[in-house]
């Protein structure tokens, strides 16, 4: 990498990591392009260089939370050794993730919600593909051996993080503050696990 990339990539982190604080700082409504180039004191014009829009620096960022949180889900689903094992450590890592990783984990739970992703749908699938294609990978042997339901991918997704994910709502929102998030990483594992057994 020569000393102008180096130099673009060092830019590229350092604007990423910065509209992360601005945002866990100020919520969805001060996380604006000037809160922004204000926080990194990074110039606009820079900033547009690098992510052509506002929309394309929170579609990356948005990538860069789910990127980060995919790879340690994947990361601890590959050094299972077990069907049973494999389908809990996906489930506590991600709760373990929104733990700590607070920041990341409400950016990308509400920016889910957000109307700066729309124009970059198709990158934000791209990743998703990509990642979940891997632990779809891990589980369609299992599958193929008895070891997990034989049910549609998407409806295994569901079953094995749509309760983490709300989950990780309710404990992002002030609303749901009474949720013990150390109660969840001891009990949804296992029966998250029960529920795609065959």
């Amino acid at each position: 990498m020569s000393p102008k990339q180096q130099r673009g990539a060092a830019t590229v982190d350092h604007l990423l990591t910065c509209a992360l604080r601005v945002y866990a700082e100020r919520g969805q409504e001060g996380f604006t392009v000037g809160a922004v180039t204000s926080a990194s004191g990074v110039s606009l014009g820079s900033l547009y260089h690098h992510f052509g829009s506002f929309g394309g620096l929170a579609a990356a960022l948005y990538c860069r939370c789910m990127a980060q949180v995919c790879d340690e889900m994947i990361d601890a689903l590959y050094r299972t050794r077990t069907t049973r094992t494999g389908i809990q450590a996906l489930v506590r890592t991600y709760l373990r993730f929104i733990q700590e990783h607070r920041d990341a984990a409400l950016f990308l739970h509400a920016s889910s919600y957000s109307g700066h992703l729309a124009t970059h749908a198709a990158e934000i699938r791209a990743l998703k593909d990509e990642k979940f294609g891997r632990i779809a990978a891990w589980m369609a042997p299992r599958i193929e051996a008895g070891e997990i339901a034989p049910l549609p991918e998407p409806l295994l997704e569901i079953l094995v993080l749509g309760p983490v994910i709300e989950t990780a709502r309710r404990s992002l929102t002030h609303t749901f503050a009474e949720l013990d998030l150390d109660e969840a990483v001891r009990e949804l594992p296992d029966r998250i696990w029960r529920s795609v057994r065959p």
